[in-house]
């Protein structure tokens, strides 16, 4: 794998199911297409996530899970691992480190995407929800140092490198990643959420995104990621 090029296998790490969709789908889409075996990891089943009357946490997060599927489905995901936390709750824990090192130990990515955990304020009119920051954060400290950590919680795996970390959210990307091919694929897939969705449709909303991303480097539609390089390409076997 190059330094920027398309990784043979990727994680997504994220809070609640949708939040990649909103995100990240759009470079998940691209490398999956190319080829990558990518995998979720949804922390919670936002099972708070409704104004339903009605609604109970455990049927919105049977709805929340089948639609998270759908949505990979649509995406070309091969695989989504729900850890089952509760919505709303999420801490950067030791647990919650420690299960997400045993899934990066059994699937072993080369590269993680997840969301920058110091972003409190996007724009002037949204607080960063509290459970994407303690994914974020969770979500780095798994990567480095803990899954490659040979003493560290041996007993949920053998140790693995993950060769980059591709931060969603930061004020500082260095990377871009062209997604006008999969655009309408992404909205696709964001349009699966239906609990979430109601009547909105999210297409315009996607798209000036995108297109805002896009723009400083000419691209039509556009991810941007700060991009953390664990391990050069050469220094690994």
């Amino acid at each position: 794998m190059g330094e920027n090029s398309i990784p043979e296998s990727a994680m997504v790490i994220v809070a609640h199911p949708d939040d990649a969709e909103f995100t990240v789908a759009g470079t998940v889409a691209a490398w999956a297409k190319a080829g990558c075996r990518v995998t979720y990891v949804v922390c919670t089943d936002g099972n708070t996530g409704s104004h339903e009357p009605g609604m109970t946490r455990e049927r919105l997060a049977e709805i929340r899970r089948a639609e998270q599927r759908a949505a990979c489905a649509t995406l070309g995901v091969s695989e989504v691992v729900f850890l089952g936390y509760d919505d709303g709750q999420l801490q950067p824990t030791l647990d919650l480190r420690r299960d997400l090192v045993r899934v990066i130990r059994q699937y072993k990515p080369e590269v993680i995407i997840t969301w920058d955990p110091t972003r409190l304020f996007v724009g002037d009119d949204y607080i960063n929800h509290p459970d994407h920051r303690a994914a974020g954060q969770a979500a780095l400290d798994a990567a480095a140092p803990a899954s490659a950590m040979p003493l560290l919680w041996p007993e949920v795996g053998a140790p693995h490198s993950v060769r980059q970390v591709y931060v969603y959210g930061n004020d500082e990307p260095n990377v871009w990643v062209d997604v006008t091919e999969m655009i309408e694929q992404k909205i696709a897939a964001l349009k699966q959420h239906a609990s979430q969705m109601g009547d909105w449709d999210p297409t315009e909303m996607i798209k000036e995104w995108s297109a805002e991303t896009g723009k400083e480097k000419g691209l039509a539609y556009a991810e941007s990621y700060r991009v953390i390089t664990l391990e050069r390409p050469d220094a690994v076997d």
